[in-house]
């Protein structure tokens, strides 16, 4: 437990070390976003570049960024003029709102793909799920919110194509084609681990041996083959994690989200360097965390790989 504790800060003090100093690899200078539209003073450079900490040495920088990040000061945004953290906050229920459906979607159609096809290996259904994964899997977030779009919202009327709606219920119908559209690549990841890791399964003697003993199919599947083949699909679902929220960006601006992913967009074009900052580290420490519990989880629901990590 301590030497997951601590490799797990030692990648957030690494990802933050990259985060804050690649913003000096970076064209562009923060003042002059600060003072656009101006012809400015020396004066009013050497005050704005005050204001912001930009005069410090880049190590006192960082060391004041993470100072009070510890403290929840994330800094404040170039752009909006206000506190990084108000600026993500107003936009974090969305995005999280659209992650966590899109997650619901990726876990149950997914794992029932590959369930199903693993079910029925080398049979026609098992074709058909792999023919109809394989096509989900050519179709990129953006193509897909643009097809959901045109069908279901423009043709059909059946959902809204625009906004996150004004809370509740009406906020997650909003965000029903958004989920659909940034859900559709994951679920062909994890519900071809999940086909292979069942295939994998019932090829085992204690399936075998399961069967033998008069066993429902039902609960020999339960109990034997997709328990056994949780770990694989565990570990897939904490990778994901960072992609989504990542491409969740791309999401957000094709249905006019107001969310981080397009908060992110919108900073780096307008070099807002602190709300970017902000963004990738909450991103990295959503990774990291989650693949720790993933890890956690794992010795709970499959004991043999706690006793295979003791053996070792």
């Amino acid at each position: 437990m301590a030497g997951k504790l601590g490799a797990l800060a030692l990648t957030l003090f690494l990802a933050s070390l990259l985060v804050f100093f690649s913003r000096f690899l970076v064209p562009g200078d923060p003042v002059s976003f600060l003072l656009r539209g101006r012809k400015p003073s020396p004066e009013a450079v050497a005050q704005v570049t005050e204001q912001y900490g930009l005069d410090l040495p880049p190590w006192q920088q960082y060391l004041n960024w993470v100072t009070g990040m510890l403290q929840g000061d994330f800094g404040r945004s170039l752009q909006y003029r206000q506190d990084v953290a108000t600026v993500i906050g107003e936009r974090l229920p969305v995005t999280l709102g659209l992650v966590l459906m899109a997650g619901l979607m990726i876990a149950v159609v997914g794992i029932a793909a590959g369930v199903v096809a693993a079910l029925n290996r080398g049979r026609v259904l098992d074709r058909a799920v792999l023919i109809g994964l394989t096509t989900l899997g050519a179709i990129p977030s953006f193509v897909g919110a643009i097809v959901l779009i045109a069908v279901f919202a423009v043709q059909l009327g059946w959902f809204p194509s625009f906004g996150s709606g004004e809370g509740g219920l009406d906020t997650a119908y909003h965000l029903v084609l958004p989920s659909i559209a940034l859900a559709i690549v994951f679920v062909v990841l994890v519900g071809k681990v999940t086909r292979s890791s069942m295939v994998d399964q019932l090829d085992r003697e204690h399936v075998e041996v399961a069967t033998s003993r008069g066993l429902k199919r039902a609960t020999v599947v339960r109990r034997h083959v997709l328990r056994n083949a949780i770990g694989p699909i565990l570990t897939v679902s904490g990778l994901l994690v960072a992609g989504l929220l990542v491409a969740s960006s791309i999401v957000e601006a094709a249905f006019g989200l107001a969310g981080v992913g397009s908060l992110l967009v919108q900073s780096v074009d307008r070099l807002d360097f602190p709300v970017v900052q902000a963004i990738v580290l909450l991103v990295v420490a959503a990774f990291v965390v989650v693949n720790a519990i993933v890890d956690l989880l794992e010795p709970w629901i499959d004991p043999r790989s706690a006793a295979g990590a003791g053996a070792r």
